[in-house]
């Protein structure tokens, strides 16, 4: 006997919200896709495709990725799962966003030139398809508030920065000015940072010093009760 026959099936989808850090522009932008099938052909979209049978959310998400930008073992975290009955022109659509934030220079430049993909600003997107914009702002919210919590945003950094440099990264990520004096205070307050015996001279002569994050002693300081918060103004 065939379970749940009376049942109409709907399709499942997946769309992927890639947040990107250009450390050189000091700006987050967000990868789109120019669509290649009907409806809303040619238009921006979020890379996205349907889920196989054979396959999980996640692993139609990471699929679905690797094809349009060659990114393997990216973190990619759920964030929500759209089902407006009419939010999809083309049939019963029902789609799981995935967010996740990389280095801009992590993608495969060429295949993702082959399918499309470009990188877009977030303070200047363009439209986007069905509700791709309602998944972003979203998506944009869940990672302010991740990055208040959790130093994620060191990963997005070289190796040894400065301290202008994590306060670009973080003021990105805000979408807006944050004070240099508090910021500062902060995060040096939480002892996670190597002060190194090296300048960055290229954009002042006086030269900042280098910083290095210190991963091993934030996760020891963690077990112990530690609370990263850096939710400054």
């Amino acid at each position: 006997m065939k379970l749940y026959s009376e049942y109409r099936r709907h399709l499942n989808a997946v769309d992927c919200i890639i947040f990107g850090y250009d450390i050189l522009d000091k700006e987050i932008k967000l990868l789109l896709i120019k669509r290649s099938f009907e409806p809303a052909m040619g238009l921006w979209s979020l890379a996205g495709g349907f889920v196989k049978e054979s396959e999980s959310l996640d692993e139609a998400a990471s699929r679905i990725l690797y094809q349009l930008t060659g990114l393997l073992n990216v973190y990619l975290e759920q964030s929500y799962t759209y089902g407006s009955i009419e939010r999809d022109p083309g049939a019963r659509v029902i789609s799981t966003a995935y967010r996740a934030l990389i280095k801009i220079t992590d993608i495969d430049r060429e295949l993702s030139e082959v399918n499309g993909a470009h990188w877009q600003s977030l303070g200047r997107l363009p439209h986007l398809i069905f509700d791709h914009g309602v998944m972003v702002a979203r998506a944009l919210e869940e990672l302010q508030i991740q990055i208040k919590v959790k130093p994620v945003g060191f990963e997005l950094l070289p190796e040894k920065f400065t301290l202008v440099q994590l306060q670009d990264l973080y003021e990105a990520i805000y979408q807006k000015d944050i004070d240099k004096r508090n910021f500062r205070k902060k995060i040096l307050s939480m002892n996670i940072l190597e002060k190194l015996d090296e300048k960055e001279r290229e954009t002042s002569k006086k030269g900042a010093f280098y910083y290095r994050f210190q991963k091993e002693r934030y996760e020891s300081f963690v077990n112990q009760g530690f609370d990263f918060s850096l939710d400054v103004n």
